[in-house]
């Protein structure tokens, strides 16, 4: 197995690299073809969102998306998944990051009732609770 890191998602997703979104093609199809998965980490998927909304200013519904279909995605094998789904589920409803309710999600998974922020955005989550400043 291997491990992908979020460029090459990245590169195969928007394909705006011509060069690397062809390398990145023949990893991810390769490994399908033999059969093989690819890793992904949590945190990718958190970067991966991040670059999609900041830096191509991709809309949600898109993100969600694409972001479904690497879940679904057979060959590919998502650390935490049901963590991950979770959390896909809460980014879909509600008003939060990826990140954020991954990193909520995972606080609750390990025994936390609840996790503190700062960011109004969470407001109303039942995962988190804001601090007041």
């Amino acid at each position: 197995m291997k491990g992908l890191d979020t460029n090459v998602l990245v590169r195969y997703l928007t394909q705006d690299d011509p060069k690397q979104a062809r390398a990145a093609a023949k990893e991810i199809e390769g490994a399908a073809d033999h059969g093989e998965k690819l890793m992904i980490q949590p945190f990718v998927l958190c970067e991966l969102v991040w670059v999609l909304e900041s830096a191509y200013r991709f809309p949600k519904t898109d993100i969600l998306t694409a972001l479904d279909q690497i879940m679904r995605t057979a060959q590919f094998e998502i650390a935490e998944k049901e963590t991950a789904w979770s959390a896909l589920g809460d980014y879909s409803r509600e008003k939060g990051d990826f990140a954020d309710y991954y990193i909520g999600r995972a606080n609750t998974k390990a025994g936390a009732e609840t996790t503190l922020t700062f960011d109004q955005s969470l407001k109303g989550s039942k995962l988190f609770t804001v601090i007041k400043e």
